[in-house]
């Protein structure tokens, strides 16, 4: 079961605003529309869901259903309301921005943990592209209608992004990553103690059947997107791992699903399961040693240090690199000390 956005939004059709289309996949089971969509739009609510659909705002393949309609494989799913969606209600915001590479091509910006990339449902300000938007005029947009971005990351990951200023910036980046020409490289720390020095994982990534929020590893393209990781251990630290993670594509969530499919899960991964303690003790002072590390790293310990392209107009290779965030850097060292006291402990 694979149900993936479709791009073009924002269609006006009798004075009502497309928010939200969706494509039932190949292998989608019969599944009552409203628990279709609260499974893909995230912070939406049953009874909002079925408000709409009473109100005649859902559609399934242009025509209006009830929140009991049962959506089958290939439907496209609709929902239409009288006001234009917030994200593309767009308000150029005075947000400061790290900096780290500026021509009239491109820029190069290292992100904040906790800023989210673009407006969307639950998150209308605050955003990334609100900052470009009072910091730049006329960015190119992209497939998405996201003005300047080539790629993303995820809120609570730090690190690098690219930002194309103009309509050749962007298509010629675009067609690097989509070419897998791109060179990114993170950082990550995990659980447990990962036994190979180096590996690759190669599956497909796509939605995960039951928690829509979370993406899940298939063995076929018919519910996922190819994926390719290569990962390689930088420090073993007992019960946790720093690793080093090269993308040959770009998936949403990969390093994060596929660390946890070879049982590495992110440290503090909140949607995959790494806040809890994963490996280690049942001391209690290993509990409050791993709280504390919690708190002083809240978020998913992943960092995009490494960012390399070919200039759009130089053809020049630039690669580019950032320190890790202070949270992160706090939270390794304490794992640091930690492993090198208690090396003999059995898990």
């Amino acid at each position: 079961m694979n149900s993936k956005p479709i791009v073009e939004q924002n269609a006006d059709e009798d004075e009502l605003y497309e928010h939200h289309r969706f494509e039932a996949g190949k292998g989608q089971q019969p599944l009552r529309v409203d628990k279709f969509l609260m499974n893909l739009i995230e912070n939406a609510t049953r009874s909002k869901i079925q408000k709409a659909a009473d109100a005649g705002n859902i559609y399934v393949n242009d025509v209006a259903v009830k929140s009991n309609y049962k959506v089958k494989a290939n439907d496209i799913v609709r929902m239409l309301l009288e006001h234009p969606p917030y994200e593309y209600l767009l308000t150029p915001e005075n947000i400061p921005l790290d900096i780290v590479y500026e021509d009239d091509q491109l820029l190069v910006i290292n992100k904040e943990p906790g800023m989210v990339v673009h407006p969307g449902h639950g998150n209308y300000s605050g955003t990334l592209v609100n900052a470009l938007a009072y910091h730049f005029e006329n960015l190119p947009m992209n497939s998405s209608e996201r003005p300047g971005l080539v790629h993303r990351i995820d809120k609570d990951t730090s690190g690098l992004l690219v930002i194309a200023k103009t309509e050749h910036a962007m298509s010629f980046l675009a067609q690097q990553f989509a070419d897998k020409t791109s060179e990114r490289e993170y950082i990550a720390l995990v659980w447990g103690n990962i036994e190979e020095e180096e590996g690759t994982v190669e599956n497909y990534v796509g939605r995960h059947v039951k928690d829509r929020m979370q993406m899940a590893v298939f063995d076929n393209d018919e519910q996922g997107k190819y994926a390719v990781t290569h990962y390689k251990v930088l420090e073993r630290l007992g019960y946790v791992t720093l690793v080093s993670c090269k993308l040959e594509t770009g998936r949403t969530h990969q390093i994060r699903v596929h660390m946890k499919h070879i049982g590495h899960t992110l440290f503090n991964d909140e949607r995959y399961g790494g806040d809890k303690i994963l490996k280690g003790t049942t001391f209690t002072k290993y509990k409050q040693f791993v709280d504390n590390c919690f708190k002083v790293l809240p978020r998913q310990a992943l960092h995009a240090k490494t960012l390399g392209f070919e200039h759009p107009t130089t053809h020049e290779f630039m690669r580019f690199d950032s320190k890790l965030p202070a949270d992160m850097q706090e939270c390794i060292e304490k794992w640091r000390v930690y492993s090198k006291s208690h090396t003999s402990e059995e898990e």
